[in-house]
């Protein structure tokens, strides 16, 4: 399982209230409760459907679109497959949840050609070049 660490603040009331759970075998540690809690509210508000919603049109008329949206998961992408785009005359919009990568021998340019638009909710692994060029799209 591919996890990120964060940081959070909480009250000495709320904290102890988790320990008192722990403690009673509800949760096995602090981590298990406070995933399970995010879970629940995750599937409470229903944000896939939040993924539903659409990207902004693209502008260019010489250029089809292909659309990577309502994706969960990971997705993977290499030269070859971004160069199948580029023969094609296709733009790309990435829209997820999870985890985007971009191999390393994928270049700037390359990524220009074949990506319109980029938004991952959760992480991008790439180059450090590659990802700024992400992050102005």
């Amino acid at each position: 399982m591919d996890s990120e660490k964060i940081t959070i603040n909480l009250g000495a009331i709320e904290i102890g209230l988790i320990d008192l759970l722990v403690e009673q075998g509800y949760y096995s540690n602090r981590s298990d409760f406070i995933r399970t809690a995010i879970r629940n509210q995750l599937e409470k508000q229903d944000v896939k459907e939040l993924l539903r919603s659409p990207l902004p049109p693209i502008t260019e008329s010489d250029y089809s679109e292909t659309n990577l949206n309502l994706t969960t998961g990971i997705i993977k992408l290499g030269r070859k497959e971004l160069e199948h785009y580029k023969m094609q005359n296709t733009k790309i919009n990435i829209k997820m949840v999870g985890l985007l990568i971009i191999d390393v021998d994928v270049t700037t340019r390359l990524i220009k050609e074949t990506i319109k638009s980029v938004k991952v909710y959760g992480k991008i692994r790439a180059t450090e070049e590659i990802k700024k060029v992400l992050s102005n799209m």
